[in-house]
């Protein structure tokens, strides 16, 4: 299925707005907040001042996610953002890891709504639409945020990038989730179909839980590393794992998300094999007709001896089969010969 031109082209060109309210939303509190986490999560949480955040993991024991988070620390307590399955496991085994230390977990996902503006234009959108100061938008890095009020009450502005582009999460009360909506709108941007934001995400090479990655997935297969994992930092759950295969393995795992391009106008499905001669090589796990170059796009798993770029695979569907190149992420306008 090919996304609405004006959606698409309102997002790579001005601002494009969708809900991100189905997303788990967790407050950390308590004097011990940031060190507790610092403790469980792969990234480095006590150097985050208020007003800063980063991307992190949970994993098991064993090296595998459990979760991956956007970590916001406030000025009196740290705000984290998780895949909505996940929030009920995650706050219980946070439970199970709190002894001594004066932490307090709270679950505000279903007194919250978040709202997501990207593009060009986002920074002077979400100003608009909250009364703040686009100027001070448009210096936030990313996980950058801001403490603001709608309709009289607490609301946040984070900087964050869910599709590739730059944009900005705009959590607010739930019960000033439509009122915020509407004057995203009135701002100027344009609301985008959930097959949009996924063609912008894909074309970004962004992984997102439970789709490119999993329970069973290892972080430097997703290629995570660089984003999430403190090298730096003092002991994290899984930490052995990790350690081992980057310095032991020099950072080679047996498989790796990376990126496909097809020619003509085919999608392949999610879960569709990929095969090089007579070899099951790997698999799909999200696709979509990209306009920026197209074609169908891909991100896929494959085995570590397939992952040059460049490389010739077949995608496998049922009795059909076509052929696809592999592409380093995140894809480049020069990924795909031109048509």
């Amino acid at each position: 299925m090919r996304v609405s031109a004006d959606e698409y082209r309102a997002a790579r060109d001005h601002a494009g707005l969708f809900d991100r309210s189905a997303r788990g939303r967790i407050v950390v509190t308590g004097a011990d907040a940031a060190a507790f986490l610092h403790g469980v999560l792969t990234n480095d949480i006590t150097v985050l001042a208020p007003g800063q955040g980063c991307y992190a993991l949970y994993l098991t024991p064993q090296g595998r996610l459990i979760a991956d988070l956007d970590v916001l620390r406030l000025e009196n307590g740290v705000l984290l953002g998780v895949h909505l399955d996940v929030t009920g496991a995650l706050m219980a085994r946070f439970d199970q890891s709190i002894f001594a230390e004066d932490v307090c977990l709270e679950d505000v996902t279903a007194g919250t709504a978040q709202w997501h503006v990207c593009g060009p234009a986002a920074g002077e959108i979400a100003a608009a639409a909250t009364g703040s100061r686009a100027a001070t938008l448009a210096a936030l890095p990313e996980y950058g945020h801001v403490s603001t009020t709608f309709g009289g009450r607490d609301a946040r502005i984070v900087a964050t990038r869910p599709t590739g582009l730059r944009g900005f999460d705009v959590i607010v009360d739930a019960a000033d989730s439509r009122a915020v909506h509407q004057a995203l709108l009135d701002a100027g941007a344009a609301e985008l179909a959930p097959e949009t934001v996924e063609t912008l995400r894909v074309e970004a090479g962004v992984p997102a839980f439970h789709v490119d990655m999993d329970e069973t997935t290892i972080p430097l297969e997703a290629g995570l590393e660089q984003r999430a994992i403190s090298f730096t930092k003092g002991c994290y759950v899984g930490q052995e794992v990790i350690v081992r295969v980057m310095h032991r393995g020099h950072g080679r795992v047996a498989r790796h998300l990376m990126g496909l391009t097809l020619e003509g106008t085919d999608v392949p499905a999610v879960g569709d094999q990929l095969r090089a001669g007579d070899k099951d090589v790997g698999r799909i796990t999200s696709a979509v007709f990209s306009p920026a170059f197209d074609r169908p796009i891909a991100l896929a798993y494959l085995q570590r001896d397939w992952l040059t770029p460049g490389t010739a695979v077949q995608v496998i569907h049922g009795p059909a089969s076509w052929p696809a190149v592999v592409a380093a992420l995140p894809f480049t306008t020069g990924t795909a010969p031109a048509a």
